[in-house]
């Protein structure tokens, strides 16, 4: 008998039971400018990112060319992204990043803070991070790249909810700035994901594996956009067997939803006396914050120890199944890339890796810049300035899908 089917493997060495020490960025040209020759390679071998066009440029250099304060915003649907942005603006800037990402290797701390990147904290207020990036934009030396989703989703024609921090980074610049007469302005950039290859060729590997997991026979004989809905139905089952005792009912959307909230639910009870925030992100964000501390002070015992992990890894893959999107697949827009996407995130969520697919074409777009104001508005509907943000990239992105493939 081989492994019994799972819809996941593990959790990603995403939380780190360490004390948390802020990473500062260095601030000189010697490694950005030798990183980026490396940057086409690096992409063509890693993620099978044979091409990118950029778009709005001139926007950019405009903002530059003024002296004004710049932060980018892109969305966040592939782990290659900022490699990508890298390439795509030709320049060097700096860019804030979770710090796992400098946990992962000597190799990753020796050279992420080289090329301009400097680590936030996802499970609290991070205010080393924060006071860095407000002086990084108040001195305008180089663009600030921050993501505003702050997780990377997977699913490149929607959005998650965008954080409230980059508009307080923004803003706070922005009140520094004015005393010398200078400008802050936020760019939304577009980031969007075509794939140039042979789709099935790509895709029915990785679905024969996960059928294989499940003790099916190949399902050669279905559609192929059946065969994806059939394996992640099937996943999705095994996980409410787990948590439910039984295969629920209902549309996708709605099953996906009580799943979730199944899993958060005895959490938040346990831990936060019930309180839950409004979004996924934000509600394993609080969580972390209070079942961390003692993981990391090492002052439980082995049997805690273990009970916590668990949990962490009950609220990761809570967010993972919630960040599939209801109807992504059954709408009339249905993309080679909206396939590929869910099926690497199937496989991802199965094994914590996936495939690397090429040839693929990133197309980036640079939009218009947004002039910030030192005054922060108020709105019942959330923060304007980021409403603005998120509004200006929905229409970028749904503008470069209807255009369809790029030549």
């Amino acid at each position: 008998m081989g492994r019994p089917p799972t819809f996941s493997a593990a959790m990603q060495n995403i939380v780190i039971a360490k004390p948390y020490v802020f990473v500062p960025p260095h601030r000189g040209d010697f490694w950005p400018k030798l990183f980026a020759k490396t940057l086409p390679g690096y992409l063509r071998k890693n993620f099978g990112i044979a091409n990118i066009a950029t778009r709005g440029l001139e926007r950019l250099d405009q903002s530059i060319a003024a002296g004004h304060s710049i932060m980018l915003t892109p969305n966040h649907c592939r782990p290659c992204d900022p490699f990508v942005l890298a390439c795509a603006i030709s320049r060097p800037a700096f860019v804030m990043a979770s710090w796992h990402l400098f946990m992962q290797s000597r190799l990753q701390r020796f050279l992420l803070p080289r090329i301009g990147v400097f680590s936030v904290y996802r499970e609290g207020m991070d205010r080393d991070a924060l006071k860095c990036a407000i002086q990084l934009l108040t001195e305008a030396k180089r663009p600030l790249i921050v993501f505003p989703e702050g997780v990377i989703s997977r699913h490149n024609d929607k959005l998650n909810n965008l954080m409230d921090g980059p508009a307080l980074m923004l803003r706070s610049a922005a009140k520094q700035r004015a005393e010398a007469g200078g400008k802050v302005v936020v760019h939304p950039v577009a980031i969007r994901y075509f794939f140039n290859g042979d789709l099935e060729a790509a895709v029915k590997p990785v679905l024969a594996g996960i059928e294989k997991r499940l003790a099916w026979q190949t399902q050669d004989s279905l559609p192929l956009i059946e065969r994806i809905l059939k394996c992640g139905v099937a996943l999705l089952s095994l996980k409410e067997i787990e948590f439910f005792g039984s295969a629920q009912v209902g549309t996708l959307a709605e099953r996906i939803a009580r799943l979730v909230d199944r899993m958060f639910s005895p959490l938040e009870d346990e831990w936060l006396k019930g309180r839950r925030e409004t979004n996924v992100v934000a509600r394993g964000k609080l969580l972390r914050s209070a079942i961390l501390p003692d993981l990391i002070a090492d002052d439980i015992s082995e049997a805690e120890r273990q009970r916590r992990w668990r949990q962490l890894e009950i609220m990761y893959f809570a967010q993972q199944i919630a960040f599939y999107p209801p109807g992504y697949l059954t709408s009339s827009k249905n993309t080679p890339e909206r396939l590929l996407e869910v099926v690497e995130k199937l496989e991802e969520d199965l094994t914590d890796t996936c495939r690397i697919h090429s040839p693929m074409r990133a197309v980036v777009e640079v939009g218009e810049a947004i002039e910030v104001s030192k005054e922060r508005q108020r709105s019942p509907d959330g923060d304007p300035l980021m409403n603005t943000i998120r509004e200006r990239l929905e229409t970028r992105l749904a503008a470069l899908l209807a255009e369809g493939r790029p030549n």
